[in-house]
């Protein structure tokens, strides 16, 4: 742990919203920093802004904040985000307002790996079909069929940032020959983890199984469409475990009923919860988990810790250890 810090003058920490069974670990950085710490449940901007209208600082989950919140709340100093995507924060807003935006990007570097590894796995071996079938008393395996062995298979990692970086790692070493594409990278380079860089076009076309590990942002909203999915390689395998609205979820939907997809396994969704309506809960071919793949014991108490230790650094005038808006602080009032 960080070595403990001393506001400068006593702050005060608003959680936002959290639907954590527990906030201990978060009370005990805050405690052994000398700042309050408080629970709210906002919903709306309107929630935000009078639950954090004192507040030094906030700690987000879920809740919108806005250059409206930001706007109405002028004493705040720095915005904690509980993971890694900040596609509910405005954080172009808040650095024009001196204001910190700060997240926790390596966490669940290692658990979130492991989960797209292991709904990769499942569907390359039509696990969750075969189970579903020998509870119906079915041990055919035509619903699965035709499977491949996943030595010498293509698997694509698109985004090769901490967490892609780490799914290609591990498919190389279950034997997957591994290519990648990100517009930071090079096309035909290597990374240092021996991944080759391809262009998008030419990984959707090669793969055999997608893995997809980018924020959501304007280019990468439904990156994932039915043009894109005309044009992958036939009977790929796709694996979401970075942001619901990476993929068009009705186009998905339709590509694993015509066999374009031949399975998909998604842990994120653009509604969450996943509403009963929709199409994905009627195919076998899809293996649905509850945004989870964040989740480890390590995890969770690294996350809890790392995202107020990040404000509380901000709260006592230093350089958080993760922030994405250095320049707020050259702007702030505590500079």
């Amino acid at each position: 742990m960080q070595t403990p810090v001393t506001p400068i003058h006593p702050s005060k920490i608003v959680i936002t919203d959290c639907d954590h069974h527990s906030i201990d670990i978060e009370r005990a950085v805050a405690r052994e920093a000398g700042v309050e710490l408080v629970l709210a449940q906002c919903r709306t901007e309107d929630e935000v802004i009078a639950a954090a209208a004192d507040a030094d600082a906030i700690v987000v989950q879920y809740a919108p904040i806005t250059a409206k919140v930001l706007d109405a709340l002028p004493g705040l100093k720095a915005i904690g985000r509980y993971g890694v995507g900040v596609d509910t924060l405005d954080v172009e807003a808040a650095t024009a307002r001196g204001v910190a935006v700060c997240n926790v990007p390596d966490y669940g570097t290692e658990d979130v790996s492991d989960h797209a590894i292991a709904l990769a796995v499942s569907l390359a071996r039509g696990i969750t079909q075969l189970d579903r079938g020998v509870r119906r008393g079915d041990y055919s395996l035509g619903p699965v069929q035709p499977l491949h062995r996943i030595r010498d298979r293509v698997f694509g990692v698109v985004g090769l940032g901490l967490i892609g970086a780490a799914t290609g790692r591990k498919a190389k070493g279950l034997g997957y020959q591994v290519i990648g594409s990100d517009p930071l990278l090079t096309t035909g380079s290597v990374t240092a983890d021996g991944i080759t860089v391809v262009s998008f076009e030419e990984l959707i076309s090669r793969a055999d199984v997608i893995s997809l590990h980018v924020p959501l942002n304007q280019h990468t909203h439904h990156l994932i469409n039915s043009d894109v999915l005309d044009r992958t390689k036939p009977g790929a395998v796709l694996v979401n475990t970075c942001r619901g609205a990476v993929v068009d979820t009705d186009a998905v939907a339709a590509a694993l009923k015509d066999g374009r997809l031949h399975a998909a396994g998604l842990d994120v969704f653009e509604v969450e919860p996943l509403p009963r309506t929709s199409p994905l809960l009627e195919l076998e071919n899809a293996v649905l988990t509850p945004h989870a793949a964040w989740y480890s014991e390590e995890s969770y108490a690294e996350l809890k810790r790392r995202t107020v230790e990040n404000v509380v650094e901000v709260c006592a005038g230093r350089t958080p250890r993760n922030i994405l808006n250095p320049d707020a602080l050259k702007k702030s009032v505590w500079a």
